[in-house]
């Protein structure tokens, strides 16, 4: 989605909102296994003191997949977004460049919310993930493994066995 910035570009003090949806296809990670609908983008761009400026929130209503114990789960995500826009003489390596008068919005709200992902999905903040030698889901209670000893300690196991 191509947003014209013609009206704004020369004029301080001016700006320009935007409501849209916000391609899933781009947004898609393998701890999100779905979106319910395409995130919404709310917010506008607005020329301070000759500045262009992007704000606004992306919301995506999501399914996705734990990290720690494989279950999937529902999450709402909202991101604040803001970011400058220029027109290719910035070297701020964090700014948007324009196409001549238009910004690729579309890029640039997908590339922010991705950005602020979560490095770990997880169904919950105390999640404790699946056992590593049986795969029990241990949220659920512990399981019957017994715990693995350091081979380094083994010898002294043997000390425990008399």
């Amino acid at each position: 989605m191509l947003l014209d910035l013609r009206e704004i570009i020369e004029i301080p003090g001016r700006e320009l909102p935007f409501d849209c949806s916000v391609c899933a296809d781009d947004l898609l990670t393998p701890s999100v296994k779905e979106f319910k609908h395409d995130p919404h983008a709310v917010g506008r761009v607005f020329n301070e003191a000759g500045i262009l400026t992007l704000e606004g929130t992306v919301t995506a209503d999501m399914t996705c997949v734990c990290d720690r114990c494989g279950k999937e789960f529902d999450s709402v995500k909202v991101t604040n977004i803001k970011a400058l826009i220029t027109d290719g003489d910035s070297d701020d390596p964090e700014a948007f460049v324009l196409d001549g008068d238009k910004l690729d919005l579309g890029d640039a709200l997908s590339t922010l919310f991705l950005l602020d992902m979560e490095t770990k999905f997880l169904c919950r903040e105390d999640c404790k993930g699946l056992c590593s030698e049986c795969g029990a889901d241990l949220n659920l209670g512990p399981c019957n493994c017994r715990k693995q000893i350091d081979p380094r300690l083994a010898v002294l196991e043997q000390l425990l066995d008399k």
